[in-house]
C-alpha cells in the first residue's frame, strides 16, 4: 500500500477506500473498536498506520461524545506498588489512542470521592485503586460514570482484584517447615479490601496449622509504620512477621536492624506485591508477586466495557509466591 502523499492529509474515507469498507465502519473501529470485527479493526488499524493518519480528537469527541481521555484516581502515588500499576494502565490506555488522567487522593478517603466528581467531565470513564471509601459513598461517587476498581470488590462497577490468598497460605506452610510456631501478623490501612483479605488469609493459615498469631495493626502502607512496630514484634517474640505490603516489610527489616537483629538470622519478613524494592533490597524479600501487567491491561479492558454498556463484570487474579532471602529457620531463644 502506498503512502498519502505530503500535500494530501489522510482521512478516514481515504482509509475506508483503502480498507474497502465504509466510513462509518472506519470511525467505529478507531473510536470504538469493541463493535468492530477484530478482523476489520486490526486491517483498519493497519491501513491508518501505512497512510499515516492522525485522529484529530477535538474532532472525534464532538462526533461521538468522548474526551478519549480515562481518569485514574490513587491513593498514594509514592507507594512503591502504584507506579508500575499506573504505567501499565497507560501502556493499555494507549493501545486504544486515550490518555490518561492521573489523579492521588494522598490517603484521603473523603477526597475520593471529591476527586471523581471533579475529573468526571473531563473523562470517558475511571480506574479507582484501592479506594477507601466506604461501599454506600463509593456507589454514590461513582453513579452516573463508566468505572472499574482495582483492588476492591463491590457490586458498584467492574473490578480486578489479585487474591493473594493460597501463596500467602503456600510461605506461611513454608514456615512452619523451618519451624516457626508464633507469627506477628502487621494489618494494613483500616478499610481497605487488601488489608482485610490478606489478614484474613493469614488468620486462616494460622487456624489451620496450630501457629500462634500476634496481630499488630491497623497500621498505613508506609515504611515508617513498619520500622516503628519492629520493637512491638520483639517485645512478642515472634519469630517471623507478615507485612502487609512490600514498603511496610522493608520497614521492619530496617526498625529489625536498629535493634541490632538479622533477618532471616533472628526473625523472618514476609512482604506482598513484590515491588521493585522487594528485588533489590539485601537480603532480597520473600514476598507474593502481583502481575501489574496483567492488572493494568484487565482494568482498561472492563473499562472499555463499561464505556460500551456492556455492564460489569469482577476478575481475580492469583499472586504467586517469590521466596527469597529473608526467611530462613526458626531462631532459639527464650521468651522475656
Amino acid at each position: 500500500m502506498a503512502r498519502a502523499s505530503t500535500t494530501t492529509k489522510p482521512t478516514i474515507y481515504s482509509i475506508a477506500q483503502a480498507v474497502g469498507v465504509s466510513p462509518s465502519t472506519v470511525s467505529r473501529a478507531l473510536s470504538r473498536p469493541e463493535l468492530v470485527k477484530d478482523s476489520v479493526r486490526e486491517a483498519v488499524l493497519a491501513a491508518a498506520h501505512e497512510l499515516g493518519y492522525s485522529p484529530n480528537r477535538a474532532a472525534r469527541g464532538l462526533a461521538t461524545g468522548r474526551t478519549g481521555v480515562i481518569g485514574m484516581l490513587v491513593p498514594d502515588v509514592q507507594n512503591p506498588f502504584f507506579p508500575p500499576l499506573i504505567r501499565a494502565v497507560q501502556v493499555a490506555a494507549r493501545a486504544r489512542d486515550a490518555e490518561l488522567l492521573l489523579i492521588d487522593s494522598e490517603l484521603s478517603a473523603s477526597a475520593e470521592q471529591e476527586l471523581v466528581s471533579r475529573i468526571r467531565p473531563q473523562v470517558d470513564g475511571v480506574i479507582v485503586a484501592s479506594p477507601r471509601l466506604p461501599a454506600a459513598r463509593l456507589r454514590e461517587a461513582l453513579a452516573g460514570v463508566p468505572a472499574v476498581l482495582v483492588n476492591r470488590s463491590t457490586r458498584a462497577a467492574s473490578s480486578i482484584v489479585v487474591d493473594n490468598t493460597a501463596a500467602l497460605q503456600e510461605i506461611g506452610d513454608r514456615l512452619v517447615e523451618l519451624g516457626h510456631q508464633r507469627v506477628a501478623l502487621l494489618r494494613g490501612p483500616q478499610a481497605t479490601w487488601a488489608a482485610t483479605h490478606r489478614a484474613r488469609a493469614v488468620r486462616s493459615w494460622a487456624e489451620r496449622t496450630g501457629v500462634e498469631i500476634v496481630e499488630v495493626g491497623p497500621l498505613e502502607a508506609q515504611f515508617e509504620d513498619g520500622r516503628a512496630v519492629a520493637a512491638q514484634v520483639i517485645d512478642a517474640d515472634a519469630g517471623a512477621v507478615f507485612a502487609f505490603d512490600d514498603l511496610m516489610a522493608a520497614g521492619v527489616i530496617a526498625g529489625l536492624s536498629d535493634r541490632g537483629e538479622r533477618v532471616p538470622q533472628d526473625r523472618s519478613v514476609v512482604g506482598c506485591d513484590d515491588v521493585l524494592l522487594a528485588q533489590t533490597m539485601t537480603p532480597a524479600l520473600t514476598t507474593v508477586s502481583a502481575p501489574f501487567g496483567e492488572l493494568g491491561t484487565t482494568a482498561v479492558e472492563l473499562l472499555g466495557e463499561a464505556i460500551a454498556g456492556q455492564g460489569s463484570r469482577a476478575v481475580s487474579i492469583p499472586g504467586r509466591v517469590a521466596l527469597r532471602g529473608t526467611i530462613g529457620p526458626a531462631a532459639r531463644r527464650t521468651k522475656q
